[in-house]
């Protein structure tokens, strides 16, 4: 059964939209994903430069979304640490495509080379790699 968030519509894109359609959501969930950031001062350190509290309300969102986790540091347990779900994980088409988008028009577009090639010749790939690296981590949960 798929859980309900609150939507404008029916309309599925305009669903997507709701739960991920504003920059920092997508800056967040591309630090987890592809930078493995997991503590909220990690991703206050990303060059978007974005505000502790807009951090914490996208977070929020996204957990309740179904999109990230949080839970307590085993190291300490003061500290929360922050992972992708397999849900997250289903966005790394989009997110492969928005990045061959942004280096194909972006001039000054900053990617790993060796990363936008595979994109672009071994998506599925690619895919597949990122989600062996990255699910282990989530059976842990």
């Amino acid at each position: 059964m798929k859980k309900e968030l609150p939507c404008r519509s029916d309309c599925p894109i305009t669903f997507s939209l709701d739960v991920v359609g504003d920059k920092w959501s997508l800056i967040v969930l591309r630090d987890l994903i592809f930078a493995r950031k997991r503590y909220f001062q990690e991703f206050l350190g990303s060059p978007e430069k974005i505000a502790s509290n807009i951090l914490a309300s996208r977070l929020k969102l996204l957990e309740k979304a179904g999109l990230v986790t949080r839970a307590a540091d085993a190291v300490n347990a003061r500290r929360v640490i922050y992972a992708p779900t397999a849900k997250a994980l289903d966005l790394l088409p989009v997110m492969l495509e928005m990045l061959l988008w942004g280096t194909k028009y972006h001039a000054k577009a900053n990617a790993p080379e060796p990363f936008v090639r595979r994109a672009a010749t071994d998506r599925a790939g690619l895919i597949a790699d990122l989600r062996a690296q990255l699910e282990p981590k989530l059976a842990l949960r």
